[in-house]
């Protein structure tokens, strides 16, 4: 079997480190916090406290981390570790120029790596239904692909950096489509319809999606405990409009979207991205949707 070592045990990585146990695949698990990998250990993983012990001798490494500098630290710290010829997975969601940024740097002590953010939130890690989106070369997508389909879909998108591409793609779909539908149903609310039958009345159409049938439900119900957190969200948008300066192109709405996102972070950074309808309601006083209390993590 081969030897995979798992960085980042919070909200995704531990139902996707329990996918992996579930496959079945040996795991060791290491986090910052090292209670949360040690939370792991009944479930048949291996926690390590020391990043370098986690690492060493690993066949594939895969980090699920905050953000891409958190990322750069920990290969930093990693790489005296790694055995050459081994196979680092990124499974984050970082900018296009860091993923670029890491394969040049594994590549050159002598390692390999694949970019594979993904998109489906704490539920898809718990069913095992991720959509994976892979950039790196054939071989290593190859490689990885038994390990990755135990978490999800794969799709092979091109070189290194472009699964942070079509992640970012992913999460304009999804960061746009959640303000729309919040628009949709305090529209709805404001001009005296019923918010849920609307919703229910437009579902099966061409608005069908799935942020329609889940973030409308929880907008609904206000329950903005999280699946994807408003920080996360931001942090991709933030990271969209870098990609966009970089490609050469302006994209209005993704930075609409951004500014809206914005508006709340301070206030609500944990609370599910949902959370754009509280930050519609924000710009219009004395309209809400729903009577319900609000559903924010404590």
């Amino acid at each position: 079997m081969m030897k995979i070592t798992f960085l980042g045990i919070g909200l995704m990585g531990d139902p996707m480190v329990r996918r992996l146990l579930a496959a079945p695949y040996p795991v060791r698990v290491w986090n910052r916090t090292a209670s949360k990998a040690e939370a792991l250990a009944p479930a048949g993983a291996q926690p390590v406290p020391a990043l370098p012990d986690a690492v060493r001798d690993a066949d594939i490494v895969i980090s699920m981390l905050e953000s891409g500098a958190v990322i750069g630290q920990v290969l930093d710290s990693a790489l005296p570790a790694l055995r050459p010829g081994m196979l680092w997975i990124d499974m984050s969601s970082t900018r296009q120029g860091e993923a670029q940024a890491f394969h040049a740097q594994l590549e050159a002590a002598g390692c390999r790596f694949v970019d594979a953010p993904v998109s489906g939130g704490v539920g898809g890690a718990e069913a095992g239904t991720l959509a994976i989106m892979a950039g790196g070369s054939a071989a290593d997508v190859e490689q990885a692909r038994p390990v990755l389909q135990a978490m999800g879909r794969l799709t092979h998108v091109g070189p290194a950096g472009a699964g942070q591409v079509a992640k970012l793609c992913n999460q304009l779909i999804v960061g746009g489509t959640i303000n729309i539908v919040a628009e949709a149903l305090l529209l709805a609310q404001a001009a005296g319809a019923d918010p849920a039958a609307v919703r229910a009345a437009i579902r099966g159409g061409f608005a069908e999606s799935r942020v329609l049938e889940v973030h409308g439900q929880r907008m609904l119900e206000r329950n903005f405990i999280p699946g994807g957190q408003v920080t996360t969200q931001l942090k991709d948008m933030h990271n969209i409009l870098a990609a966009a300066a970089a490609a050469g192109v302006t994209l209005p709405v993704a930075s609409l979207v951004t500014e809206r996102y914005e508006s709340i972070c301070e206030v609500f950074p944990q609370a599910d991205h949902a959370a754009a309808l509280l930050a519609l309601e924000c710009l219009n006083p004395g309209q809400r949707v729903g009577d319900a209390p609000d559903r924010l993590p404590g």
